[in-house]
């Protein structure tokens, strides 16, 4: 239960980072807002570790799963924002969901496990063609649009190749530690892009833009990375990778709470695509399947 529930705040979290990302953006650059999230996030877990009397480096070789989960912060997080300049957001989910194939092919390269099935190969295709009917009127491309798909296909194999590296390497620690030193060894690949695409201290920082980085750093960056480890942790690489699928029909309604946009039929039958995709692929039809979600 406790899986699940991490699972579901990851799902959470995730859900509300596009809008957040925007507001992050309203007075800063896009590197400076990664690197103002990411460096707040890794204060604040430094100075929780500190009260705690917790050791970060307390085994042999930890440093090696702290950066292989890195990899997802730096350089996948620049990319992400940097994309997303270029690419409506809901397309931006859309590319992203591709992740799924890309993190089945990275598990069957590193853990050599071939999670792949003809029913679970027909489910991806299945949610992908989802999120494309309910994404369908922001595909509009052009050289720009082409930038941000090239951008977020990348963040994709980083993420995947990020999320299983971590799985492979043999040395262990709790979520938080993991979260925590993550973001340690990816702030200085941050700050040296920052100093060399930026370099610019902004004076005044908005009021919109200080919460929405206070929240990211928080949740999006802290709590919700120390949840996604532990997930990571606790289940498949591949089961891990449908949190992409689900997120992006969970921010479209999000954003129709929050900002009063109205949910068209093509939402909703992009989304039941989606979730009858996610039903086939986790096959709730035998016992067996919750098993099979949080197998290793």
């Amino acid at each position: 239960m406790a899986v699940l529930l991490a699972y579901f705040s990851v799902v959470l979290i995730w859900a509300t980072t596009p809008l957040t990302i925007q507001w992050s953006s309203d007075s800063l650059s896009f590197i400076a807002a990664v690197l103002l999230r990411m460096s707040v996030a890794l204060a604040l877990g430094l100075m929780i570790n500190l009260f705690l009397r917790r050791k970060l480096f307390g085994q042999a070789g930890v440093w090696r799963v702290y950066a292989a989960g890195a990899i997802g912060i730096f350089p996948n997080m620049p990319v992400v924002y940097w994309s997303a300049q270029f690419i409506p957001s809901g397309l931006v989910a859309v590319v992203f969901a591709m992740s799924p194939f890309v993190m089945g092919l990275m598990t069957l390269v590193l853990l050599k496990q071939n999670p792949f099935s003809a029913r679970r190969v027909f489910a991806l295709l299945l949610a992908l063609t989802g999120l494309v009917v309910i994404f369908y009127h922001q595909l509009t491309f052009d050289l720009r649009a082409a930038y941000g798909v090239a951008g977020i296909l990348l963040s994709c194999c980083l993420f995947s190749f990020s999320s299983v590296l971590v799985k492979k390497i043999e040395v262990k620690t709790d979520a938080f530690n993991q979260a925590l030193g993550t973001l340690l060894f990816a702030l200085p690949g941050l700050l040296v892009m920052w100093w060399v695409v930026d370099g610019y201290v902004p004076i005044a920082i908005s009021m919109k833009s200080l919460v929405a980085v206070g929240y990211l750093a928080i949740l999006g960056s802290l709590v919700g990375a120390a949840l996604f480890f532990y997930v990571l942790a606790n289940m498949s690489p591949t089961a891990v990778s449908l949190i992409t699928f689900m997120t992006p029909v969970l921010a479209l309604i999000l954003g129709a709470c929050v900002a009063h946009e109205s949910l068209s039929l093509q939402l909703w039958m992009g989304a039941a695509l989606v979730v009858i995709a996610l039903l086939l692929y986790l096959d709730l039809s035998s016992e067996s399947w919750f098993l099979s979600l949080c197998r290793k």
